[in-house]
């Protein structure tokens, strides 16, 4: 089992000017640590679930791009980048650049997108949901397109480029892993099945309804002659490794369960990350334990 690290928030002590050197020693704390991912959300508002709209919240490609020149070997990717904020032909530039400049560790971390308060705020247009997903579609083609090194028109409902050049193409070959956040059965997980190269599914969900997604996204994927076992699955949870909170025995128990379950990567968010004593503990008890689980090996 691979362990991820998701940074969902940056309201930590010392306000905006802390901002730097505290994400800057996370980072290489948890390159050092044995961590395989580091993520930041794709949002401008910080998200209700994590606290107020007002809250420090960091460009996601801006933070991925400085956190590739103070990691080394650390994969880097938004979880998730609304389709809605950028045009995809610049999207794929920019994880393009994000990868090349990160010597091959980025992730395309893409999905249908949903906080209408930031897309209100900014002026950013929020079509409906059927739509949503119709731009999510055309955008993992224009990606796959791009990447091919094809240089060709691309027309689609939404979106039409006249010329898919992408110069450099990535690093990483053939192209930088497409992850889709989302765990809708009809639609998510079809995508999934058709153009990703990893799912992201809720922990907290539970041990049954994770079941039930892996099975629809199995299903999907023999409709889709795809080989479920290429997925990269991933699901994300929150650890908080304090006293009368969680213990690192905690932790292992959800990396067996979802082993178990056929999950190859658990992402944690750490709400105490910039306290350092979390990511010492990780480095040392829960990285090497989870690595050691039987189940399946991640393929990135």
């Amino acid at each position: 089992m691979q362990i991820g690290l998701q940074l969902p928030s940056f309201t930590w002590p010392g306000g905006a000017a802390a901002i730097a050197p505290v994400l800057g020693d996370v980072a290489r704390a948890a390159d050092e640590a044995g961590f395989a991912s580091l993520w930041v959300m794709d949002h401008f508002f910080q998200i209700p679930v994590v606290g107020p709209a007002e809250h420090e919240m960091l460009e996601g490609y801006t933070a991925l791009a400085w956190l590739a020149s103070r990691t080394e070997r650390v994969r880097l990717g938004t979880l998730v980048t609304g389709v809605t904020y950028r045009h995809p032909g610049v999207l794929v530039k920019t994880v393009t650049t994000l990868d090349v400049l990160s010597g091959g560790r980025a992730w395309l971390g893409i999905g249908a997108a949903w906080f209408d308060r930031e897309h209100a705020g900014l002026g950013v247009p929020f079509p409906p949901l059927g739509e949503r997903f119709e731009r999510l579609e055309e955008a993992l083609r224009i990606a796959k397109q791009m990447w091919s090194g094809e240089v060709a028109p691309f027309r689609g409902r939404h979106y039409q480029l006249a010329e898919t050049l992408c110069v450099p193409l990535p690093i990483r070959r053939p192209h930088p892993p497409i992850l889709i956040g989302g765990q809708g059965e009809r639609k998510t997980l079809r995508l999934v099945a058709r153009y990703a190269d990893a799912c992201n599914l809720f922990a907290f969900a539970g041990p049954d309804a994770l079941r039930q997604k892996l099975d629809v996204l199995r299903r999907h994927c023999d409709a889709e002659k795809r080989d479920y076992d290429a997925i990269h699955r991933t699901a994300l949870g929150v650890a908080y490794l304090a006293p009368g909170k969680q213990t690192p025995a905690d932790v292992i128990r959800q990396c067996e369960t979802l082993g178990r379950l056929g999950f190859h990567e658990l992402i944690v968010s750490l709400p105490n990350v910039h306290e350092r004593t979390p990511l010492e503990t990780f480095a040392k008890e829960i990285v090497p334990a989870a690595r050691d689980l039987d189940g399946p090996r991640g393929r990135f």
